[in-house]
């Protein structure tokens, strides 16, 4: 099992055409499969990237053996498994980016991805193999990775996932809960023991999250990431460019922030939209822009949260989990104020929690995750709602909205669906 080139990284769309044509294809073939990952296959999925590779990598495609999500890969490193069909494959990275799903057969049909390119001719027989959730194990520590890391071999390593699902479990997450897992994108997750499909969502999953409930993600594309690239244009840091944003009071700035700065991950799964800046005039700072940007993450999360429960997904609490919160009051404040509910966050670092959870299980140290979390979770900080700050998010909010899918949705369906894909297309090529 040796890499045949370098990863696709999560947040790499190249594979947005790829990803329009197996979306487009799977509705005309009425694959189900399809309304299990919220109706549009994204280009930060496993099919689009890998019909990416094959399309771009015609000299290599002789020698492709098989496809990983990079969790399946490290225990399958770390157990010296060096025959693709050996690898256990986590039901939370296939079931969420390839579409698998026990109740439809697991992986979609040879005759479905052949329609969207004959390259993907044999490959889902190359994608077969023992699809596990993450209290089952991958195999156990091998000799030459034992050596390295200084343990001894035959230590069990559980079946992976992907960070932010453990992560949500890791910040003391149960069922009903939300976790907002903010760093330089958002992926918000929840889990619950019954879940409709949801339109937009990144996939709803049996076992992604926790074992026994139905696992739900979505998400924002960047968070930190549009934070960082409105100080680097300013010429300065997040720490110099906060001080000073505990001060501001909602609306106060008259900016109202679209952060598509990076496409669109949820509810619209749109990644050539553009971020937008509306209410702009010559007194306006980087700061002002700075602290419209966290209420523009804030106005989003909201617009998922909601979709979340028109589905039959209510949230009885909000976590604000990931790197940021843990330094950044001022963002859990306006999510607690714009969301109209509590915000809680944990207090000390969560990653990495998950990942010990799972092990722990794995060792036979706790039998169950909620016996895990009651014994290594930390505790919350709880941000509450500010009245008169929320009644001034309401009428924002209403505004965002709109903003949101007239300019978001495709120009078939919105006055301005066309504008933002336009204008990044028109960059493109002038290049």
């Amino acid at each position: 099992m040796v890499p045949l080139d370098d990863y696709y990284l999560w947040c790499d769309h190249r594979a947005k055409n790829e990803a329009a044509e197996i979306t487009q294809i799977a509705h005309q073939e009425k694959l189900e499969a399809i309304d299990w990952c919220g109706g549009v296959y994204s280009s930060e999925w496993g099919f689009a990237k890998l019909l990416h590779w094959l399309r771009h990598n015609p000299e290599k495609r002789t020698r492709f053996a098989s496809a990983f999500e990079h969790c399946d890969m490290v225990a399958a490193t770390l157990c010296g498994i060096t025959n693709p069909n050996q690898v256990k494959r986590s039901v939370c990275a296939m079931g969420h980016k390839w579409m698998w799903n026990a109740s439809l057969g697991g992986l979609p049909p040879e005759s479905f991805l052949t329609k969207v390119d004959p390259l993907f001719s044999g490959v889902r027989a190359k994608l077969d193999g023992d699809y596990a959730t993450s209290d089952k194990i991958a195999g156990t520590l091998g000799p030459a990775w034992a050596e390295k890391l200084g343990l001894r071999a035959g230590i069990p390593i559980p079946v992976g996932a992907f960070d932010a699902h453990w992560d949500a479990l890791g910040a003391g997450a149960k069922e009903g809960d939300v976790v907002n897992v903010v760093g330089t994108s958002t992926c918000i997750i929840a889990y619950a023991s019954k879940a409709q499909l949801i339109p937009g969502v990144c996939g709803v999953v049996p076992g992604s999250v926790h074992p026994r409930f139905i696992g739900i993600e979505a998400g924002l594309s960047a968070t930190g990431d549009i934070f960082a690239a409105i100080v680097r244009r300013a010429n300065t840091t997040v720490e110099e460019l906060s001080q000073g944003l505990d001060k501001y009071r909602a609306g106060q700035t008259g900016l109202l922030r679209m952060t598509w700065d990076n496409g669109d991950r949820t509810v619209l799964v749109n990644p050539s939209l553009g971020g937008i800046t509306l209410g702009w005039n010559l007194q306006h700072t980087a700061q002002d822009e700075l602290f419209a940007a966290i209420e523009g993450t804030a106005f989003h999360t909201r617009v998922i949260l909601d979709r979340l429960s028109e589905y039959g997904a209510p949230t009885q609490r909000v976590i604000n989990g990931g790197g940021i919160p843990q330094n950044n009051t001022v963002l859990n404040q306006v999510y607690a104020n714009v969301l109209g509910r509590p915000v809680l966050v944990p207090s000390s670092k969560v990653t990495g929690i998950g990942s010990a959870i799972f092990a722990f299980l794995a060792a036979g140290v706790f039998k169950t995750v909620a016996e895990a979390q009651e014994r290594i979770c930390p505790s919350h900080t709880v941000f509450e709602t500010h009245s008169e700050a929320h009644s001034i998010y309401n009428g924002l909010f209403d505004m965002y909205k709109r903003l949101y899918f007239d300019f978001g949705r495709p120009a078939s369906n919105s006055t301005f669906g066309d504008v933002l894909p336009q204008l990044k297309q028109l960059s493109l090529s002038s290049r």
